[in-house]
């Protein structure tokens, strides 16, 4: 009869956490809501789940009830420094659910007296995989209890495969959006390119062709005028081409930057310290807030001379982008411009700091740093 029982909760959990898993889209929000029912059907009292890259960091993704001791500090204890479990899981032992003999970070906050731990010392710890790919660790615990049953993990087990294949059906998914927004995004970038700026190009020699044969003076001066104003959509419309499909983004940030300058027509100094192997996400922030800067530069400044200086050193990426133009009045307590804010945003999207400074007469400039680095590496 209580096996039966045990069966009968078993497919329970099975059946509701399997339910939220089909509807799930989006990691962030999937992962503390699969915690929460796993949790409250095991009749368990708390459990995290770390996230690991490939390089070894790690991040807490998910937590549910986590008891005093690992809660203080924002949760400091849970994202920084080693355990156990990690470092079975980084070494290649972690392959199925297993009793972690006593919680590394519980250990030190008793030791410590950092808090109180609800009586929890010990806890059950399965990777989360869906085939060879692995993503995480899942761990649950419970007051006074050292060992977990074989049914009890392999019911962790099953849980654990269906959150990991739940993980790779949405990553799949993304990557998927992404390629369709990049090849929407070139697709813009061609049509633009093969009529829009055909068209203005048209424009810009048509005008000056005819402020050519032109006789009036005032008629001259129309044509000139807009002839000028050709060419500046015509650039207008090349930059907006190369923010849609930057190319030379696959020759690194820096060459992007230098071409892109370029076809501003700003003359660039360019000053690189430390070997520049960025992440994506990275380099994509860079090149975006980059894009931002020159194009200020190059309406708002008054100059064409523009430095950019990237160095990377002590695990962080910086980046100055300044300018001896005509600059403006800005203490920091100004709201931002729409373009500024955006960067602003970028940068802190991926956990860097972002700072401008300008006055009148001296120029502006932007510098950013960011840690290439996230925070629990082991």
């Amino acid at each position: 009869m209580v096996k039966e029982m045990k069966r009968v909760q078993a497919l329970q959990t099975m059946k509701t956490i399997a339910e939220t898993l089909n509807e799930a889209n989006d990691l962030q929000e999937m992962l503390p809501t699969v915690l929460r029912q796993l949790i409250d059907v095991t009749g368990l009292e708390c459990g995290w789940i770390f996230w690991v890259e490939e390089d070894g960091t790690y991040t807490l993704m998910a937590d549910y009830e986590l008891p005093p001791a690992l809660m203080r500090e924002n949760k400091k204890p849970m994202c920084e420094g080693i355990c156990w479990c990690l470092e079975r899981y980084q070494d290649g032992r972690l392959k199925n659910a297993v009793n972690i003999i006593e919680c590394k970070r519980l250990k030190e906050a008793i030791v410590k007296n950092r808090g109180e731990t609800n009586g929890i010392t010990h806890h059950a710890t399965v990777p989360l995989r869906a085939g060879d790919e692995q993503f995480g660790i899942l761990n649950v615990a419970s007051p006074h209890k050292q060992r977990f049953s074989k049914e009890e993990l392999a019911l962790l087990e099953s849980v654990a495969y269906q959150i990991g294949t739940a993980i790779k059906r949405i990553k799949l998914v993304e990557n998927e959006q992404k390629l369709a927004l990049l090849a929407e995004r070139n697709r813009l970038a061609r049509d633009l390119h093969d009529s829009v700026s055909q068209l203005l190009f048209s424009l810009l020699l048509t005008a000056s062709g005819a402020k050519e044969i032109a006789t009036e003076e005032n008629i001259k001066e129309a044509l000139e005028h807009m002839q000028t104003l050709a060419q500046e959509a015509l650039h207008e419309m090349r930059a907006l081409i190369w923010q849609l499909r930057p190319q030379g983004l696959e020759n690194g940030v820096a060459s992007a930057l230098m071409n892109y300058s370029k076809m501003l027509g700003l003359n660039v100094k360019l000053d690189i310290e430390g070997v520049l192997d960025l992440p994506n996400e990275i380099e994509q922030c860079l090149w975006r807030v980059g894009q931002e800067a020159l194009n200020n530069c190059k309406k708002h400044a008054g100059v064409s001379e523009v430095e950019i200086m990237l160095s990377v050193q002590n695990e962080r990426v910086a980046v100055k982008i300044s300018d001896k133009g005509c600059g403006f009045h800005y203490t920091g307590a100004e709201t931002l411009s729409l373009g500024l804010k955006s960067m602003k945003e970028r940068v802190e999207a991926v956990n860097g700091v972002f700072s401008m400074k300008s006055s009148i007469g001296k120029g502006t400039a932007i510098e950013l740093s960011i840690p290439l680095k996230k925070e629990g590496k082991l």
